[in-house]
């Protein structure tokens, strides 16, 4: 074996004399993408707000939806020259983000969370909690009359569902 020494003029020279030759076959079918596995992971989480969003023509939305947050969805809003004016904004900007749509509206952005009852928004904020550190919507609770302790779903439904 002969040892040459490699630059950027004779890589390529280098790299076909050197590659192993292809095997002798009929032309090979094109590799088709493996399948996509479902590992279970849960990435957007339905919700229904406590009062609802009101819109322009007074359309109550209150079914909506809300994606898991990425890093960048955590960061960006420390940039967000609106948050480094006022630190409180933050929830504002970061539920603008992950809200993927409130009843027909697909396009929610911060001007809509601004104007949504702040009970919304506070049940908003803790169902991000909810779904990003715990990774579900469900909640311990305890009857106020007979002291019984169940879970309730957060994302809604129907009356008496869990």
């Amino acid at each position: 074996m002969r040892r040459r020494t490699v630059t950027a003029g004779n890589l390529e020279e280098i790299l076909q004399v050197t590659a192993p030759a292809p095997p002798e076959q009929a032309a090979a079918p094109a590799a088709t993408p493996a399948p996509r596995e479902d590992h279970g992971l849960r990435t957007e989480f339905e919700f229904e707000l406590p009062r609802g969003y009101v819109d322009e023509a007074g359309t109550v939305h209150r079914h909506g939806a809300m994606r898991l947050a990425t890093a960048r969805d955590e960061l960006r809003p420390q940039i967000d020259l609106r948050v480094k004016e006022n630190p409180a904004y933050l929830s504002v900007v970061l539920l603008s983000q992950v809200i993927t749509r409130i009843g027909t509206i697909t396009d929610v952005h911060a001007g809509i969370v601004e104007r949504m009852y702040a009970t919304d928004v506070a049940f908003l904020q803790d169902f991000y909690r909810r779904v990003n550190s715990e990774g579900h919507t469900r909640a311990a609770v305890t009857c106020p009359h007979c002291e019984g302790d169940f879970e309730v779903d957060l994302s809604g439904g129907r009356l008496g569902e869990s």
